[in-house]
């Protein structure tokens, strides 16, 4: 089995969930015959948020390509960026460190179109929802991806990061985001919703969902197992 490469810290909460789902997840694929390899390189939150918040985005790709390098001097050969949002310079940190990477946007495409959902909404942070690095490869295949409304999406992103990025799951944040989503579906015509933030599987699943919940962490985690085990 090749050795897995985690850039974690971005959330903490999300990295542990990398961490537990390959080891659990394996073990029972190999029927508790063995478990991966994996190395993590985990990132300053707190810095690499504050890159993304100020446009820094040379800063932040020199600094998530020095995890990326760390990773594969270390033997690492299936190489991941645990966060949907640091996808923002998923290209320069491939250029800079000539490793390629296990694309979350990408994995999370081909489940899309696997499924044969034609519009599908999409929450995140501010910055996932607004921007098209999450959307690019979904409208190249001819989805169509909604986003909530301004109001909606100011607050899907300050729950995520107030809350969620720490831990602290609200059944009232649930509540809302529920709401966000059957407003989606009423207006929009949306068939499905992605998870587009690898925090909101720790309130989102498809046991609450209102609508078929297409969780990002559980995509890309099944794509990099796939990779690890060839």
């Amino acid at each position: 089995m090749k050795k897995i490469g985690l850039v974690g810290g971005t959330g903490p909460e999300s990295t542990l969930m990398y961490y537990k789902e390959l080891n659990s997840r394996i073990d029972r694929m190999t029927n508790e015959a063995q478990m991966p390899d994996v190395t993590i390189e985990s990132v300053d939150f707190r810095r690499a948020w504050k890159y993304v918040t100020s446009e820094a985005y040379g800063d932040l790709s020199d600094y998530l390509a020095q995890k990326v390098k760390a990773l594969s001097l270390g033997g690492a050969e299936v190489i991941s960026l645990t966060a949907a949002t640091m996808h923002m310079v998923f290209s320069e940190v491939e250029e800079k460190t000539g490793v390629s990477l296990v694309s979350i946007p990408k994995a999370v495409c081909e489940e899309v179109v696997a499924g044969g959902y034609q519009t599908v909404g999409l929450l995140g942070t501010i910055f996932t929802m607004e921007r098209d690095f999450m959307k690019r490869d979904l409208l190249d295949a001819g989805i169509k991806v909604v986003t909530p409304d301004k109001e909606d999406r100011e607050l899907v992103a300050k729950r995520i990061y107030e809350e969620l990025e720490v831990g602290n799951v609200k059944e009232s944040t649930l509540c809302e985001f529920q709401e966000i989503i059957k407003k989606m579906q009423d207006k929009d015509g949306i068939e499905a919703v992605i998870l587009g933030c690898t925090e909101l599987p720790l309130l989102l699943n498809s046991n609450n969902c209102p609508l078929p919940c297409l969780d990002s962490v559980d995509i890309h985690l099944e794509k990099i197992i796939r990779l690890a085990m060839e």
